[in-house]
């Protein structure tokens, strides 16, 4: 068997082993890390030799812990990631590399019809019927999208969505509410099957789908990093958001979504939102430039150039052909896009 997990920001680990009487055997752990003294790698393979088979991450990390020489020095990586790649030896995890991915990029699109292809076509890679694919949105006018779980009320300002001419719309993923304006913000969409996140929690998962943004921002001069549990920061300040949805049905999907700041209207973001104010306020924070520091002022790009570097980067690590959404996805979409995230019973579903 065999796994590996890029650390967020750091490097590569590696694990063979094989698995006889429930048990790990044969452990071989290698990477493009930093470890002193050299023998504690073979302490690292030799603490994990006998481990059971359904150990979890932190019981296997606390093995390795307990096994390394008093003098050792890990850089780039940790006990954890050592036991969340033998996680992913053990769930047989894919990995980037070993798909073919696709790039959707189409022009401006209403938010609800966003949202409907969003299940569309995370149902589809469940199906194996598309291959694993990274879209990115434009959008045809200013939108918030509310979490699957929040109140409406709590987080809008009708009034001042009113004012703005704001579409409101529920997404099926959790989070918080997202302000968005064409022109103004960075969204993309990775659909991915269950296995690429095998052995990863829930929480591993958001740094470990994205890391390769944090790259194409480094790239472009953002020194950017994965801030538990759903935000990419920088020394500046939030610059974005994930959030997620997993499918179970066939061979199980996961919906990975993130949104970025180019730039940002705050003063228009927090008549909108209600959310903004309490947020704001809380932190003693008078001005919402001061929690959200937009791309634009950081890379000094123009937009479509970042969305081009970004869709380079992740070309040049894993593979990227140009692809689009099926007529038959389309007409899935646009029915959903009317029949359910159209529709008042479902933006208010939580009132």
């Amino acid at each position: 068997m065999h796994g590996e997990y890029k650390v967020p920001g750091g490097k590569l680990v590696v694990v063979d082993l094989d698995v006889h009487d429930g048990a790990l055997r044969g452990v071989r752990v290698a990477g493009d890390f930093f470890l002193e003294p050299d023998e504690a790698l073979h302490a690292i393979d030799q603490a994990l030799e006998g481990a059971p088979a359904d150990a979890d991450t932190q019981a296997l990390a606390a093995r390795v812990e307990a096994g390394l020489p008093a003098d050792t020095v890990m850089f780039g990586f940790s006990a954890e990631a050592v036991g969340i790649a033998v996680r992913r030896a053990v769930a047989r995890a894919t990995d980037w590399t070993d798909y073919d991915w696709q790039l959707i990029h189409e022009g401006p699109q209403d938010p609800a019809l966003h949202m409907a292809l969003d299940e569309v076509l995370t149902g589809e890679v469940a199906a194996g019927l598309r291959p694993p694919t990274l879209r990115v949105w434009e959008w045809d006018r200013p939108a918030v999208i509310i979490g699957s779980f929040q109140s409406l009320r709590n987080e809008v300002d009708p009034a001042g969505a009113g004012r703005h001419g704001v579409t409101v719309v529920r997404r099926i993923s959790g989070g918080g509410a997202m302000f968005v304006e064409p022109g103004n913000t960075i969204t993309y969409s990775l659909y991915v099957p269950q296995s690429l996140v095998s052995g990863l929690s829930f929480a591993d998962s958001y740094a470990y789908l994205d890391d390769w943004v944090l790259g194409a921002l480094g790239e472009m001069g953002v020194k950017a990093w994965y801030q538990p549990l759903n935000d990419i920061a920088t020394e500046a300040g939030k610059v974005g958001g994930a959030a997620q949805k997993r499918i179970a049905a066939h061979g199980g999907a996961v919906l990975h979504h993130v949104t970025m700041s180019y730039d940002i209207d705050a003063a228009k973001m927090v008549e909108v939102l209600r959310i903004g104010r309490e947020k704001l306020s809380g932190k003693g924070i008078a001005s919402a430039d001061k929690r959200v520091d937009p791309l634009r002022r950081q890379t000094g790009l123009p937009r479509p150039a970042v969305i081009d570097r970004m869709v380079a980067s992740f070309r040049g690590r894993y593979g990227l052909t140009d692809g689009k959404v099926t007529d038959e996805e389309s007409a899935a979409a646009r029915l959903l896009a009317a029949g359910k995230f159209g529709s008042p019973e479902w933006t208010s579903r939580v009132p």
